[in-house]
C-alpha cells in the first residue's frame, strides 16, 4: 500500500480528500484516508480524535485498509506528528511522496518560532527523500512559505514540483469548490496524484464532482435572511482567505461570527480581528473552544487587533452570537461563521458540551426571540 502525506498549516484535510479521489478514480486503485474529521479504511469511516493518530493507532488502520483492498492511504501529517515522530517514518510509515499546501501563524505556542515551525515541516520532506529517494513532493506556491520550501526540497533527492493558480495544469471552470484556496488545494493533490500514475483525464472528470464538506466553507440552509456559511478557518490566513472567498458572492454585507481557541497560540488573536476589521462588514466576536482560559479574557486579546472605529458585537455565549447573526442578516447578507467547522462538541474548562456551528444554523427559527 502506498502512503501519500499532506502538511501544512491550512488546507491539509481538503487537499488529503481530493487527493484520495482523484487516486481512487484510477483503475484497479482504491485510496483509504486519515484526515482531522474522519477516517476511511476502506470499508468504514470514522474519527480518530486526531490529525495525525499515535502510532499504535495508526498502524491498526493500516492494517484495516490493506485488508480492505485499499492501494494507497492518503493522510494528513501535523507539525506536531513530525516533530515527535508520531508516525514512525521510514519504519511504520514510508511514504511515496508528499506535498506541502502553506504555512502561516499558528501553533507557536508549541514551535515558538515561525522559523522553527518551518525548520519542521521541511523535515518532512528531509524524511521522505531519506526513506524514498526521488519520490514526487508537491509545494503550492501560493500561500506562505511556498518558495521558501521549494528551494528547500529542489536541494533534496526528491522530485519537486510546484503548482500555481497562475500556471494551472487542470480546467477548474466547473470546480464547485469557492475560493482561491481550493484552487490551490485541488492543483496540489491533481499535481500528486498525476505524479502517482493517475491519468491527467481521469483527474479532470473528477474535479466537477468535488463538493463543499465538513465545515469547509460548507453552505447551510435555514431561516436566515442571509445566506449562512461554516467554515473551519481559525488561523489569520485562514480567515483571510474565506473572507475574500466569500466576499467574491456577497452582493450585501459580509458578517463573521468568530473567536479563538484557549490555551493555544495566543499571538494570533489580535491578527485574526485585524484580518475580519479589514475584510468583514460585521464582526461578531464570540468564543470558540475556551478550554481552560476565561472566555473574556480571549476575546479581550481579539479585540486588541480591531480598530476602535471598526463595528464590532461581543458575545461570548456561541449559541447566541450565532444566533444574532442570523437574526440581524438581511437579504443579499452573507454570513461566515468560522473556527469550528465539522467539530461537534465545544470545550469548556476541561469538559466537552455537544455543539455544532451547523445544527445550530439548521435549528434557527427567524420567529424567535
Amino acid at each position: 500500500m502506498r502512503l501519500w502525506g499532506i502538511t501544512g498549516t491550512n488546507g491539509k484535510t481538503t487537499t488529503t480528500w481530493i487527493l484520495a479521489e482523484f487516486l481512487s478514480a484510477a483503475p484497479d486503485r482504491k485510496a483509504g484516508y486519515i484526515t482531522t474529521v474522519e477516517a476511511f479504511d476502506g470499508k468504514k469511516r470514522f474519527y480518530t480524535g486526531y490529525t495525525t493518530p499515535p502510532l499504535a493507532q495508526l498502524k491498526e488502520i493500516y492494517a484495516a485498509m490493506e485488508a480492505n483492498g485499499c492501494t494507497d492511504c492518503v493522510m494528513e501529517v501535523s507539525s506536531h506528528a513530525i516533530h515527535q515522530n508520531r508516525v514512525g517514518f521510514g519504519e511504520v510509515s514510508v511514504f511515496s511522496g508528499g506535498a506541502f499546501t502553506n504555512l502561516s501563524e499558528d501553533h507557536l505556542d508549541y514551535h515558538k518560532t515561525m522559523e522553527a515551525y518551518f525548520d519542521v515541516k521541511r523535515d518532512f520532506a528531509k524524511r521522505i527523500a531519506a526513506s524514498a529517494p526521488g519520490a514526487p513532493f508537491v509545494v503550492c506556491l501560493d500561500g506562505g512559505y511556498g518558495r521558501e520550501m521549494l528551494a528547500e526540497v529542489t536541494r533534496l533527492d526528491l522530485n519537486a514540483i510546484p503548482v500555481t493558480r497562475d500556471a494551472p495544469r487542470f480546467d477548474l471552470s466547473s470546480l464547485q469548490l469557492v475560493g482561491d484556496y481550493n484552487e490551490s488545494n485541488v492543483l496540489v493533490a491533481a499535481a500528486l496524484a498525476e505524479a502517482a500514475g493517475v491519468s491527467h483525464d481521469a483527474i479532470q472528470r473528477v474535479i466537477p464532482t468535488l463538493k463543499p464538506r465538513w465545515g469547509r466553507l460548507e453552505f447551510v440552509p435555514c431561516e436566515s435572511k442571509g445566506r449562512v456559511y461554516v467554515d473551519f478557518a481559525h488561523t489569520p490566513d485562514g480567515l483571510e482567505k474565506v473572507l475574500r472567498a466569500a466576499r467574491g458572492f456577497t452582493k450585501g454585507r459580509l458578517w463573521v461570527v468568530f473567536g479563538a481557541g484557549g490555551n493555544r497560540d495566543p499571538m494570533k488573536r489580535p491578527l485574526m480581528g485585524n484580518v475580519c476589521a479589514c475584510l468583514a462588514d460585521r464582526i461578531v466576536v464570540t468564543s470558540d473552544n475556551p478550554r481552560g482560559e476565561e472566555p473574556m479574557a480571549i476575546i479581550k486579546d481579539i479585540l486588541g487587533g480591531i480598530d476602535g472605529d471598526a463595528g464590532v458585537d461581543v458575545e461570548p455565549d456561541r449559541l447566541k452570537a450565532i444566533e444574532f447573526a442570523l437574526r440581524g442578516a438581511m437579504p443579499n447578507d452573507v454570513v461566515l461563521i468560522c473556527g469550528k467547522g465539522h467539530e461537534t462538541t465545544q470545550e469548556i474548562k476541561g469538559v466537552k458540551h455537544p455543539f455544532d456551528d451547523r445544527e445550530v444554523v439548521r435549528s434557527f427559527r427567524a420567529n424567535m426571540i
